[in-house]
């Protein structure tokens, strides 16, 4: 069985969580909220930095399908507050 080709069965709608890491809380939290706004969402502080120069949360949203979930990734990946999204 091949199993490097194989994608996970992931049923839908689905809690999936998004690490976001950047330098501004409250731009990233405002990103958050313009992107998933139509959707069921949580936002959990996770980490600082030593220098105190980013922030890392997470971002729980309840995606109805492989698409949404996907769509939610790119936006935040395009978004200026948001330096990366795990």
């Amino acid at each position: 069985m091949d199993l490097q080709n194989r994608k996970p069965e992931i049923s839908y709608p689905n809690k999936w969580e998004y690490k976001i890491i950047g330098s501004d809380v409250d731009e990233m939290i405002n990103a958050v909220e313009i992107i998933v706004k139509d959707f069921e969402y949580e936002l959990v502080p996770s980490n600082i930095s030593k220098k105190g120069n980013y922030f890392s949360m997470n971002v729980i949203v309840l995606v109805p399908t492989e698409e949404f979930r996907d769509k939610i990734f790119k936006e935040l990946t395009e978004h200026r507050a948001i330096s990366f999204v795990i």
